[in-house]
């Protein structure tokens, strides 16, 4: 028996079984009505033939419709109605002589009109048979635009996701192969391979990831360990992080590599930029449906900028970017100032990991459980 997704996704099927049960309905409906009005029992053959008849006749209307479609609404309906009344003359006259047969033999049609009589109660049936075919069509033409559509925008965001994270900094890439390229002239080659290996695989991961996936905050914490690899080697002892996430919040999906370019900014303005090197927070906890995650540094903040926009740079607004088009209006990013520094605070809608989740493909040397307060 068709399940009701064949019955949506075939045309033919859910054509062929509606006008089966259409003209199974009028065979119905006239013969409770030739109870009603005490009709002789011979007439219930009429009713079956008509039944049959209406069925075959009205079969052709489908192909001359089709072939009406798209055109101009008077040349429609001119053509619906004039099909319509020709299919209800051929009927008529199945009917009129199905009921000379087996009801009154004796009866003689006096001319065309007797012949054809009825035939407007015939076309008035078969414009509702119309008025439901091109309903059904207009119906499955909105559901097959606003499916093309919304694919359409699916593809649109899955394209601008992908832009927005592979969007990897340039100055990155330079920073980090010019920290390899000084290791090997000061022949730390050993450390030098560490960071090309740290380097490769954070690399890989970028690409291994799909954009429109989410990951557990554990994974993105050792996706981050492995960029955090190569900065270490550039800024040693400058660099000192700290990390404050709960342990619960551990669990919670976000975007991949959603952290990195706020932690990317913040190397930036606040380690980079000054001689004493700077210090890192990341801060993760679950609040009712919602997670908070906060990136805090001890740099610059806001109050130093020429403009408060410039202090936002690439990884600020390819964040506020990649969270508007995955959420939307339901999540937050707010940027303030932290006295001193300066302070990212994101609030996502809660998703939990389902138990079992394949884990990222890393191979990270982050804790695996970091208990509020720790610090790297």
């Amino acid at each position: 028996m068709p399940t009701l997704e064949q019955f949506r996704t075939s045309r033919n099927l859910l054509f062929w079984s509606l006008h089966a049960a259409g003209w199974a309905a009028y065979g119905v409906t006239q013969y409770f009505g030739a109870l009603l009005y005490e009709k002789p029992t011979s007439y219930a053959r009429v009713i079956a033939v008509s039944a049959i008849a209406g069925f075959v006749l009205s079969m052709p209307m489908r192909y001359i419709y089709q072939r009406l479609w798209g055109r101009a609404p008077r040349s429609m309906i001119l053509g619906v109605l004039a099909t319509c009344y020709v299919t209800a003359l051929a009927l008529r006259i199945v009917i009129n002589f199905s009921y000379k047969a087996f009801v009154e033999p004796d009866w003689q049609a006096r001319g065309l009109f007797e012949l054809f009589g009825g035939a407007l109660s015939t076309t008035y049936l078969l414009v509702c048979w119309s008025v439901l075919y091109f309903g059904i069509k207009f119906y499955e033409s909105q559901r097959k635009q606003e499916e093309a559509m919304l694919k359409a925008v699916a593809l649109a965001q899955e394209a601008q996701l992908k832009m927005l994270r592979y969007q990897l900094n340039p100055h990155f890439l330079f920073n980090t192969l010019n920290a390899i390229s000084t290791l090997i002239l000061d022949n730390e080659n050993r450390m030098a391979n560490q960071a090309v290996t740290r380097l490769s695989e954070f690399l890989r991961y970028t690409l291994d990831q799909d954009p429109m996936e989410k990951v557990t905050l554990r994974q993105e914490l050792e996706a981050l360990d492995l960029y955090l690899g190569t900065e270490r080697l550039r800024f040693g002892e400058r660099l000192r992080l700290e990390y404050a996430i709960e342990e619960p919040a551990m669990e919670a999906l976000v975007p991949s590599l959603l952290l990195q370019p706020l932690l990317e900014n913040s190397l930036k303005y606040a380690v980079s930029a000054r001689e004493q090197g700077g210090r890192v927070r990341i801060e993760g906890r679950l609040a009712d449906r919602w997670l908070e995650l906060a990136v805090i540094d001890d740099g610059p903040g806001l109050r130093e900028a020429p403009v408060a926009g410039e202090r936002r740079g690439v990884g600020l607004r390819n964040t506020s970017e990649r969270l508007a088009v995955l959420y939307g209006e339901t999540c937050r990013l707010v940027i303030s100032s932290a006295h001193p520094g300066l302070r990212v605070d994101m609030r996502l809608p809660l998703e939990l990991a389902e138990p079992g989740l394949e884990p990222a493909r890393t191979h990270a040397l982050f804790p695996p459980a970091m208990p509020r307060g720790a610090t790297a």
